[in-house]
């Protein structure tokens, strides 16, 4: 192969990398329009997570949102901060904290929820609904062979 059809075989438009790249850009440009800046996506899925288990650890809900535990530990300190959550230690395990949603952090997602939809379906917009669940069907097969479970489940 010359070095100029290998650097053909790179044409951008057609390398999966740099369309979920530029799929992400899209979807936190939606996210802010649509949402506005009180929360971010990943933010709203903190609440989310702890709305459907009634509360997790810091690492539980590392594990839920393939997130590290520094990255955790400041999404639960700025959301902690607004009064969306509560932490507190495991008297079992002094070691371990548990996040809870507070009054006001089940209001914020019962404010967001509406907004994600809207986001997704502007994201989906340009696909039959066919489309739609064969892209998330695609889009979980890719994270579930490197290991990374699209489920968010605690």
């Amino acid at each position: 192969m010359t070095q100029r059809s290998r650097v053909d075989s790179l044409y951008l438009p057609e390398h999966v990398g740099f369309l979920i790249r530029r799929a992400q850009q899209v979807h936190l440009a939606v996210w802010a329009e649509e949402a506005g800046p009180g929360l971010s996506n990943v933010q709203f899925g903190v609440l989310n997570v702890l709305h459907r288990t009634g509360g997790a650890s810091q690492r539980e809900l590392g594990d839920a949102l393939d997130l590290d535990r520094s990255t955790v530990a400041g999404l639960v300190s700025r959301l902690e901060a607004r009064g969306l959550v509560e932490r507190a230690r495991v008297t079992a395990d002094r070691r371990r904290n548990l996040v809870r949603l507070t009054e006001a952090g089940g209001a914020e997602l019962r404010r967001l929820v509406p907004h994600a939809a809207r986001v997704d379906a502007s994201l989906t917009a340009g696909l039959s609904d066919e489309e739609t669940v064969t892209l998330r069907r695609l889009l979980t097969r890719v994270l579930d062979a490197h290991g990374h479970h699209a489920s968010g489940d605690v």
